[in-house]
């Protein structure tokens, strides 16, 4: 197998590990660390894993720390020959935990796979350049498309100064969001589960005034599992730039609106959102309050299809 496809290999694994940090290690990013070295003693000399771990839980171990203590006694003299994969740069400043990027320089090993350099104020390519002049071999980009799709949070946070942003909702075939003014049930119980666990992947949720008067939604995960996402209300006095700034200042990296149709053409006219879900019934009503246009820059991310109900989500061309 060629070097390429055997970066991508082991970058993989470091995502699917990562994955497991989805809830407990935020607002810390998601991240995955694989060691692997060549036995010369083995038998058929090929490289094998001796080592890995991801972030389990915000102000523990990182990734590379739960990696290199994975490592067995008797595997520890292959380090020098290991290679470290890793998803998101190293850290190289003391934070809750040491530097990470120290860690990595003191176990000697030859070479470091990097999935994309961390946006961070305090790394953006520190950890990296530390790395390379303490004479590592490096290796950064490999599935970063990937790797900056598991942070997207994280990422636009710390780059945008805002939290990630999707709009949701759900309508009529014909495009509606009630039944002549009043509440209609267009989710069905599985769907609804799946919105449910929607709320717990992200940190916040919003509705508008007339929403939570008309509706009074209770917006937990009463339908799935984790913790219920922050709830704020839109209003007179409370506005979305309110909103952003209040979620900037307490570490609040993603947010579902789920309000009626103006609150969601107030945060497109605004051009604050990053994803667009829209799940559609197979049902039609006379009149009611007509869903939000969608934007003109979007484009299909992902179509599902569940009891009739279809979902489409969409992303920004």
């Amino acid at each position: 197998m060629n070097q390429i496809l055997t970066d991508e290999k082991y970058m993989r694994r470091c995502l699917q590990l990562a994955r497991n940090g989805i809830h407990s290690a935020r607002p810390n990013p998601m991240v995955g660390c694989v060691i692997v070295a060549d036995d010369p003693q083995a038998a058929d000399g090929r490289e094998r894993i001796i080592g890995e771990g991801y972030h389990i839980r915000c102000g523990e171990g990182h990734a590379e720390v739960n990696a290199f203590a994975s490592v067995r006694p008797s595997d520890e003299h292959l380090l020098p020959l290991a290679t470290v994969y890793v998803s998101l740069e190293p850290c190289s400043h003391y934070g809750k935990t040491p530097p990470c990027a120290d860690l990595i320089i003191s176990k000697g090993v030859k070479r470091v796979v990097v999935g994309t350099v961390d946006p961070f104020a305090k790394v953006q390519g520190r950890g990296i350049e530390k790395l390379r002049q303490a004479g590592i071999e490096l290796t950064v980009g490999v599935l970063e498309t990937e790797c900056c799709e598991l942070n997207k949070r994280f990422f636009t946070f710390h780059q945008q100064h805002r939290p990630y942003i999707i709009l949701k909702w759900a309508q009529t075939a014909n495009g509606y969001l009630d039944d002549n003014f009043h509440p209609l049930a267009i989710s069905t119980p599985f769907t609804q589960m799946l919105s449910h666990r929607l709320r717990a992947d992200e940190d916040a949720i919003v509705v508008g005034r007339i929403t939570d008067e008309r509706e009074h939604p209770a917006l937990t995960v009463r339908h799935w599992s984790g913790q219920d996402p922050r709830r704020f209300v839109l209003s007179k006095d409370y506005s979305i730039e309110q909103l952003i700034s209040d979620c900037c200042e307490q570490n609040i990296q993603s947010l579902i609106v789920e309000g009626g149709a103006k609150t969601h053409e107030s945060f497109i006219d605004a051009d604050l959102w990053d994803e667009i879900r829209v799940e559609t019934a197979p049902i039609t009503v006379k009149r009611g309050t007509e869903a939000c246009p969608l934007p003109p820059n979007i484009s299909v991310k992902k179509r599902e299809v569940y009891d009739q109900n279809v979902i489409i989500t969409y992303q920004r061309t």
